[in-house]
């Protein structure tokens, strides 16, 4: 075991984790994590139970963890080490007695997952460790040896918190899945509201920050949320009422309006969920029923990003307190676009306690901007999406009327194509466009199957599978192009917005190049990502792609329950095509030993070995092994080969299963992930539309979203982003996982492939 990364001195340093304050769905993953990126490293690795009580405690509390006490782990909610509180532990004595109890088990390095209470008292023992260890020293309680050995600790911090709301990070262990246990709440609600044309008021979690009201109230198409950042005007009840008849004139049958815990008005007096009951049936006579999620958000199994994210963040951490040396400063491991980014300590944990600070002070807007400028944005785009009274249609300057912009579907289908659709047609006619629906991709628009799409059209979509105008692969031919054009003279479209994947984006490929001959076709084609495949060019992640990885993740969660009962290998075989995001991401998410991809191919000699350690595991005692690949990993060695191989080499000792996961892995609502990146990549298209409508300047486009900010290519340089044979963007964000899949998957081939060559 290559030890050139330890600073210690020791060949096995030690290293301790704990989960302390509430809990977070995820927070197993990122002990897993933590565990066996420890031995991998040489470490050896001890769990403090009962958070930071534990370490006061010591004793049985703290044990050593070894790679199987965290096997099967990943999918539990909660945290299996156990939390608590601990008002010992805010006293310099109980830190004193937590020392000791970790330095006479040689450690001194620690990871704490929690909130910031959990961080500012890891911070404070990591500032007094050196005084303390003096002091036990002096005392007589600890050896010259062991003061000498273990006299300055190094820490690292997880935020642990389904509120999301610690300043400089995207997304807090477990507020995703808290995301998916409140949109499943509203989307159960939305239908017993509708039936009975009632109101429904939901409370959900969220003291100073309103992320988890905001993002849902979004993502399920509610007509109203509050939030603490952002306090009504005086008035509210009035402005309230409004909106809710305005909706019901409109068409709309049921009312869901979210508030957090900790929303007040402008003067600091709370606003609950009782009081808006009170007000709307009071001044609408309407039936109004209030539901208060409380602890169910924090509860359940863990959604795929909880898992892989996680799973990431404790790697990182294991690694920053093992690599650290004197002059390392404590960082909390936090996610920035998809990656792990390293934030001092204290400065973090400050940051987000002065947001209380703001909203004590009424500095608002001072409030929203520490959230981030997607915060403030998402606010806007809320108060769009929800209104039901728009403006009436406005004369484009360069058209000299009103635009039309036409919507469809290309390529196959995607959760969240329905949310994509929906926030273009409420945000185009709040420009003054009119918005035209296009039922059934390309041949739909040939054969000139279009219709006017209005806010009523659109707004029971927010949330909902499938695609409601239907979606085809099929790319119009040369031979259709005269009769395409003819359809966007004969209906007078101004743009056409491509809600889509590869096909989509090919189709705007080739017609963008036939503008000398077809005139027609000098009209913008803005294409906003939309594929399960995820291999879009310019866009991290495409809609869709979240929630297939979610139904990835909860299929081979109950395969690998059967499969635990009787010794056995499933070989699962996940959608992707040529790329292997789903693949791996899914193997990460759960717990897979062997990921298979398209980009690193498949040889029989990594069949051969991957045999040899499925027969060492089972004779170890291994009952099961998740072996998963993307459906063209090979075009040999197929799931079914790959099957017999195993269960030829197996000889008995096990059986071997296949799994082809098909077409659910389309299926079920966008998941919320897929809702708010629906709503943001969508925004910016229609704000493209509204500039070119403004110019006069035409240019086709396509929209993406990296490093947490959207923008728009021109369709003419899409292969400067992927290779258009293949289907497969270049350098990939997510290839260098698979470093972190082999060092948590197994500890006999930690690093197997992990070389990552994309081929041409």
């Amino acid at each position: 075991m290559d030890n050139s990364g330890l600073t210690n001195g020791s060949k096995h340093p030690k290293i301790a984790v704990l989960t302390s304050g509430g809990d977070a769905q995820g927070m197993n993953a990122v002990v897993r994590a933590v565990v066996r990126t420890a031995i991998h490293e040489g470490a050896v690795p001890y769990g403090v139970h009962e958070g930071w009580r534990g370490a006061v405690e010591g004793g049985d509390l703290i044990r050593e963890m070894h790679w199987s006490d965290v096997s099967g782990i990943l999918n539990l909610g909660g945290t299996t080490i156990g939390t608590a509180r601990c008002a010992e532990f805010r006293e310099r004595s109980g830190r004193r007695q937590a020392v000791k109890n970790l330095v006479q088990l040689g450690i001194d390095r620690i990871i704490a997952i929690g909130g910031d209470g959990t961080l500012t008292g890891a911070d404070a023992l990591r500032a007094e460790w050196p005084t303390l260890v003096d002091e036990l020293l002096e005392a007589g309680e600890i050896d010259s040896e062991t003061a000498a050995t273990h006299h300055t600790a190094h820490l690292a911090g997880v935020v642990g918190s389904i509120d999301n709301d610690l300043v400089g990070s995207d997304m807090t262990v477990g507020a995703d899945s808290a995301l998916h246990r409140i949109l499943e709440a509203i989307d159960a609600i939305s239908s017993t509201a509708a039936s009975h044309q009632r109101t429904f008021v939901m409370e959900v979690m969220g003291r100073n920050c309103g992320y988890l009201a905001l993002m849902s109230a979004m993502a399920g198409g509610c007509d109203e949320v509050f939030i603490p950042e952002m306090p009504p005007d005086d008035g509210w009840q009035d402005a309230l009422c409004q909106k809710v008849r305005a909706g019901r004139a409109a068409g709309r049958r049921d009312s869901i309006i979210v508030v957090a815990e900790g929303a007040k008005d402008r003067h600091g007096q709370a606003i609950h969920a009782t009081d808006i009951r009170d007000v709307l049936a009071d001044t609408l006579g309407e039936d109004v029923r209030v539901t208060a999620l409380g602890h169910v958000q924090r509860g359940g199994t863990p959604s795929a990003y909880d898992r892989w994210m996680s799973t990431l963040l404790g790697y990182s951490a294991a690694l920053d307190v093992l690599r650290a040396d004197e002059t390392h400063e404590s960082h909390i491991l936090a996610t920035k676009h998809n990656r792990v980014t390293a934030i001092p300590m204290m400065e973090a944990v400050a940051n987000t306690r002065a947001i209380a600070s703001h909203l004590a002070d009424g500095n608002y807007e001072r409030a929203v901007a520490s959230r981030g400028a997607s915060y403030s944005s998402m606010i806007n785009s809320f108060a769009t999406l929800s209104s039901p009274v728009h403006l009436p249609q406005t004369p484009s300057p360069a058209l000299g009327r009103a635009p039309r912009v036409a919507i469809l579907h290309a390529g196959g289908l995607a959760p969240g194509m329905n949310t994509a659709a929906r926030a273009a047609v409420r945000l185009g006619e709040d420009r003054g466009f009119t918005m035209l629906g296009v039922e059934g991709g390309f041949p739909g628009l040939i054969e000139g199957n279009i219709r006017t799409l209005t806010w009523a059209d659109v707004d029971d979509w927010a949330g909902s599978g499938g695609a409601e105008l239907g979606t085809r692969r099929t790319v119009p031919s040369i031979d259709q192009y005269y009769t395409l054009s003819k359809v966007l003279e004969t209906n007078e479209i101004d743009a056409v917005l491509i809600l889509g994947g590869f096909a989509g984006y090919e189709a705007a490929w080739n017609i963008v190049k036939e503008r000398g001959r077809y005139p027609a076709f000098n009209i913008p084609f803005i294409c906003v990502p939309a594929s399960i495949d995820n291999n879009l060019p310019g866009s991290e992640l495409s809609i869709g792609a979240d929630t297939a990885l979610n139904n990835i993740t909860e299929v081979l969660d109950r395969i690998k329950q059967s499969a635990s009962a009787s010794r056995r290998c499933f070989v699962a075989e996940t959608m992707g095509r040529r790329c292997g995001y789903l693949a791996l991401m899914g193997g990460i998410s759960s717990g897979a030993e062997q990921v298979y991809l398209s980009e690193t191919g498949i040889t029989l000699e990594q069949l051969s070995e991957e045999a040899k350690r499925m027969v060492s595991s089972f004779q170890g005692g291994r009952n099961l092994y998740l072996v998963v690949r993307n459906e063209e990993a090979s075009p040999y060695y197929t799931t079914d080969l790959m099957t017999t191989v195993f269960a030829a080499e197996g000889d008995g000792i096990f059986d071997v299963r296949p799994a082809i996961l098909g077409h659910m892995q389309q299926g079920g609502n966008p998941s919320p992930f897929d809702r708010t990146l629906a709503l943001q990549l969508t925004a910016a298209a229609i704000d493209e539309l509204a500039r070119q409508f403004s110019t006069g300047k035409v240019k086709s486009s396509y929209v993406g979203m990296e490093e947490g900010e959207t923008r728009i290519y021109p369709i003419t340089h899409m292969d400067e982003q992927i290779d258009m044979d293949t289907r497969l963007p270049y350098d990939p964000w997510w290839a260098q996982l698979t470093e972190v899949l082999y060092t948590v998957a197994d500890p006999g081939y930690a690093k197997h492939l992990t070389d990552f060559t994309l081929e041409s």
